[in-house]
């Protein structure tokens, strides 16, 4: 495979500037058309941009504050005060980055910047070791709440062996993580292959659970035997009926 130099390709970006057609690339540039019109696309491709940041992120500015404050022997809080941020928030970012001895700006910023990279991989993707404690007791009929607790009780000195539940069921029932495999799910104690909604009971009238059977209109009951017809009944018919009762509606009549 033909590779383009440094060279060859700045001076094939020279050409493009100037607006050469594809003739002249290739009689300057001594190399097959298909390394040239690589060169050319990677050239054309437009470049990365920059992620964006939150405005309720810190930026390197900030870290950079935070950084001279603990050089200079300044208090968490009176840090904060400074920064216009809360306590909380520059205790958490010293605590994640080493604390104050070691705290470095451009350490933080990085770390930041490349934990908010997204997607990111399934923890029990990349932890085969994990994986396999997960799905073997998936087999045995655990419950993803089982064995997030069994696996903190059995691992309390090993950050690696700890996942949630909810991480658990997310690589279940979003097979695209590539976490787990999907037959799996058949061994959860609901026999469910997704999840049900926080919200969704049976008593709310959401769902096929939820739904009234054989339910129908007040106005589709007829009136008792011995009354009258629902459409001459002065107090509304069978609905009347049926909220007042068949004495006061017989009262009503009188």
């Amino acid at each position: 495979m033909d590779r383009i130099s440094d060279e060859e390709r700045r001076r094939i970006a020279g050409l493009l500037a100037e607006g050469a057609p594809v003739w002249r690339l290739h009689r300057e540039i001594n190399r097959s058309r298909f390394a040239i019109r690589r060169a050319v696309i990677a050239l054309q491709r437009p470049a990365r941009r920059e992620p964006k940041r939150s405005p309720l992120r810190l930026s390197l500015a900030e870290r950079e504050e935070i950084s001279r404050g603990l050089a200079a022997g300044r208090s968490l809080r009176g840090i904060a005060s400074g920064l216009g941020r809360a306590p909380s928030t520059v205790c958490r970012e010293v605590a994640a980055n080493g604390g104050a001895g070691r705290y470095r700006a451009c350490a933080a910023d990085r770390r930041a910047l490349r934990l908010a990279h997204r997607p990111k991989p399934a923890k029990l993707a990349r932890c085969p070791r994990l994986r396999k404690v997960v799905e073997g007791k998936l087999e045995l009929r655990w419950s993803p709440e089982q064995i997030a607790g069994w696996l903190k009780a059995s691992y309390p000195d090993d950050p690696e062996m700890r996942v949630s539940h909810e991480t658990i069921y997310l690589s279940l029932f979003v097979q695209s993580r590539g976490a787990l495999r999907k037959e799996l799910a058949r061994y959860l104690r609901s026999g469910r292959s997704r999840r049900r909604p926080r919200g969704l009971s049976v008593m709310n009238g959401q769902g096929a659970a939820g739904a009234c059977r054989g339910r129908c209109a007040v106005g589709q009951f007829w009136a008792p035997p011995g009354t009258e017809s629902r459409d001459s009944h002065p107090r509304g018919g069978a609905a009347s009926w049926l909220v007042l009762g068949p004495e006061l509606c017989q009262d009503s009549r009188l």
